[in-house]
């Protein structure tokens, strides 16, 4: 058993012990994990680069990395502005705006007391959800360290990554690393198809909806934008979410105006799920509603915020490996058949 089944076998165990770095060195993991999605993100222009400018892959890696560095910080100095003073904004008139929800729903005692207990649930989890991130955020740009660390390891993923493929794939037995390189690849592959396509996604969602709180004069459109942006990382719950944030906070300006409200989301949403996730993603992750659903929930419960956002990513790693394995054993199969 274990002689037919060893690559299996050690696949198996390799992505167990990857899976379980993160819920049991959850520091370490966030420095692999994010130097891996840079290494995602930069990759495919690494390439360009190499191949078609003949510009030396630590160049092109440099390069990469430095272009990135200052997108990213030119893009947060540019948002970060208007972002703050819709933020400020909307913290300043939370209290009225929790007074007017109360009011639309006054006249049931019953309905009016339990939108008290889903809304003080709620702002609790949005509270520790904001605590959470700004934590994320400060102790990134303090620790000096790990930034650097992170950069160093995507440099090198950037450089080197096909080299470490191999060296990964020659740990495993001769016979299969062929088996192996091809798995690396196609894992490889299809994170690199879902976070582009998230990312896209996400400054779709946030664009449209930024247009449509600023076109229509709404209040806290920067806001707005970015929590229906953010929310596209978490599947299904994400965008529900997101969309009944905005409905129920544009009901305190009229109720005509949170059923317009309403309606806009429902129509981007189906937008959205029918055509541009599908078209962009694709049938690549073939993953059930159901099954990312789930899959969001242990991560909520296991690592909390950041385990709903990485749900998805493992779920295609554990889908891709549990298929590779299911189709090695169909191949062993015949021959152990025609031994007997």
């Amino acid at each position: 058993m274990w002689t037919k089944n060893k690559t299996s076998i050690l696949l198996a165990i390799s992505f167990l012990i990857v899976l379980s770095a993160f819920w049991l060195l959850p520091q370490l993991a966030f420095v692999v994990f994010i130097a891996l999605l840079i290494d995602l993100l930069l990759h495919p222009l690494v390439d360009h680069l190499h191949r078609i400018r003949y510009i030396p892959r630590p160049v092109g890696a440099a390069l990469s990395l430095i272009c990135f560095v200052t997108l990213t910080l030119g893009l947060f100095t540019l948002l970060s502005a208007p972002l703050a003073a819709s933020v400020q904004k909307f913290t300043h008139d939370l209290p009225t705006l929790t007074e007017n929800i109360r009011a639309l729903f006054s006249s049931s005692a019953f309905l009016s007391q339990e939108i008290d207990n889903l809304w003080t649930e709620l702002a609790s989890l949005s509270i520790t959800a904001v605590r959470s991130s700004l934590t994320m955020l400060i102790s990134l740009f303090n620790k000096v360290f790990d930034i650097i660390i992170i950069l160093f390891a995507s440099f090198y993923l950037l450089k080197d990554g096909r080299a470490i493929q191999e060296w990964l794939t020659r740990l495993f037995p001769a016979k299969d690393h062929l088996r192996v390189f091809r798995l690396f690849d196609r894992i490889l592959r299809a994170l690199n198809i879902y976070i582009y396509s998230q990312l896209t996604i996400c400054f779709l969602m946030g664009t449209v909806v930024f247009l449509y709180f600023s076109c229509r004069d709404l209040p806290y459109a920067a806001v707005f934008a970015v929590v229906s942006g953010v929310s596209e990382f978490i599947p299904v719950i994400g965008p529900t979410i997101a969309s009944a944030f905005g409905t129920v906070m544009t009901a305190t300006i009229s109720p005509w105006v949170g059923l317009q409200t309403m309606c806009f989301y429902l129509l981007i949403t189906q937008i959205n799920h029918n055509f541009i996730y599908p078209t962009l993603i694709g049938r690549s992750l073939n993953l059930h509603p159901i099954a990312i659903l789930l899959g969001i929930l242990l991560g909520g419960n296991l690592l909390d915020a950041p385990g709903m956002f990485l749900a998805v990513p493992f779920m295609v790693i554990i889908r891709l490996v549990i298929k590779d394995i299911y189709e090695a054993t169909r191949r062993t199969a015949p021959v152990d058949e025609k031994r007997r």
